[in-house]
């Protein structure tokens, strides 16, 4: 028998991309490997929806990250918190346009313009 194939992602954000690495218990090893590669200087936000408090883990991410935990036992939903940072960081603008590089669940890298 033939092992699989390691798992690999195109990840290319720009070093002024927000990044939003968003996902649940399965991704967690994604987002793991993902933090790990990121610059020291990265910045963004972490969505991972768990069952329960004891599914929480200590992840290791750049300082200027923020990871959130959200908890289905508690009716905390990662597509509600999703769309909630975005709004906050996708405003539309006619003054500055900001770049949200974005990685959820099991789907591929895209960036997000507010314009």
């Amino acid at each position: 028998m033939t092992s699989p194939e390691p798992a690999s992602l195109g990840w290319n954000p720009s070093a002024d991309d927000r990044l939003l690495l968003a996902g649940d218990e399965s991704v967690l090893p994604c987002i793991a490997t993902i933090l790990k590669t990121l610059s020291p200087k990265s910045r963004g936000q972490v969505f991972v929806e768990v069952q329960s408090e004891s599914d929480i883990v200590t992840l290791d991410a750049p300082g200027r990250f923020a990871i959130c935990w959200l908890v289905r036992d508690k009716g905390q939903q990662l597509q509600r918190s999703v769309d909630a940072w975005l709004s906050e960081m996708l405003p539309v603008s006619g003054v500055t346009d900001y770049t949200v590089y974005a990685w959820m669940g099991a789907g591929r890298a895209r960036t997000l313009t507010s314009n």
